[in-house]
């Protein structure tokens, strides 16, 4: 296991995991801020279903297409 930072600049849950140790362990009486856990992203329509996507552009290319044809007479 390494102690490298990731590229963001942010730790690990592990590094961030063995700093809290750390820190209690230094100093029994100080208090560690808690952070809360971390929650998913619940997924959109889109991410679950792509083909709704390319379905509504698809019928949206055909609707102005027709309204281009209308405006052009």
């Amino acid at each position: 296991m390494s102690d490298v930072t990731p590229p963001n600049g942010q730790a690990t849950p592990e590094q961030a995991a063995r700093a809290t140790d750390a820190a209690l362990a230094a100093s029994p009486g100080a208090s560690v801020p808690v952070t809360p856990p971390a929650t998913t992203v619940p997924l959109s329509t889109a991410d679950e279903r792509p083909e709704l996507v390319v379905g509504a552009a698809l019928a949206g290319g055909f609707v102005l297409g027709l309204l281009l044809k209308r405006l052009g007479r």
